[in-house]
């Protein structure tokens, strides 16, 4: 391979990573939006009208046309409401064969009243969507991961925390399902010279164009350390977040 055929591949590689980058960028804009709504909502609002505004921000994007988003809302800090331990203003949109909803044609509420298996829940705090952007007041991306209590389907969450005087409120997030990304992502791996997989900070697969690195599975800390028949990947960071596009190096 030359060296200009190498440049080449390198600046196609970085025009994949830099267009993920803008389409997480576009979903933690809107969310920086919704924060602000529900902070400027200010403090004495009744839980009754929290919700109302926030199904008036989350609708739209539930309801467009193909949309990316399959879940979103506000998760309030347990501190925010003692009468109810959890407070979740959180929407899916519409569903087709749905293991727990069926199929809908309309936003439906979480209700976490129905759902036996919710208790685990008292502990949201330590979850990863919920505490990582508690914790560092930044946005975060959690997952893949299956979720059992809206979707059944393999899914990633993106939230940001929302603020009040010096206390984090709660946050509000989207849930995204990874097999509605991959209509967004695969066909700029296939594009790209050497791209072959979209994972997370932690090196969880969520997307790719390689039949050895599976959705869901884990390829380390440090992908520089892994192979693939026998090839090393280099890592390149999707600008604006902690994802990480994976290049096949010395292809």
């Amino acid at each position: 391979m030359s060296g200009g055929d190498e440049v080449m591949e390198s600046e196609a590689d970085a025009r994949c990573s830099a267009t993920i980058g803008a389409l997480f960028d576009a979903l933690f804009a809107l969310l920086d939006e919704w924060r602000t709504a529900v902070e400027q909502a200010g403090e004495g609002r009744s839980t009754g009208d929290i919700d109302a505004l926030v199904y008036a921000l989350v609708e739209p994007h539930l309801t467009a046309t193909d949309p990316l988003v399959i879940g979103a809302g506000y998760i309030a800090a347990p501190e925010e409401d003692p009468d109810e331990a959890l407070h979740f203003a959180w929407w899916l949109g519409p569903l087709q064969n749905n293991p727990l909803l069926g199929t809908t044609t309309r936003p439906s509420r979480l209700d976490l009243a129905s759902r036996e298996y919710t208790e685990y829940l008292r502990n949201y705090r330590s979850f990863e969507w919920y505490s990582v952007s508690a914790t560092t007041r930044t946005g975060h991306i959690t997952g893949p991961y299956v979720d059992h209590l809206c979707t059944c389907d393999y899914i990633l969450t993106i939230t940001i925390p929302v603020s009040g005087d010096a206390a984090v409120k709660g946050v509000v997030g989207v849930d995204v399902l990874v097999r509605r990304l991959e209509r967004e992502v695969l066909p700029l791996l296939r594009a790209a010279e050497s791209a072959i997989a979209l994972v997370s900070a932690g090196g969880r697969v969520i997307l790719s164009v390689s039949p050895s690195l599976r959705v869901g599975s884990l390829v380390g800390d440090e992908a520089d350390d892994t192979a693939e028949a026998g090839a090393a990947w280099n890592a390149l960071t999707c600008a604006g977040t902690e994802l990480k596009l994976l290049t096949r190096r010395g292809s």
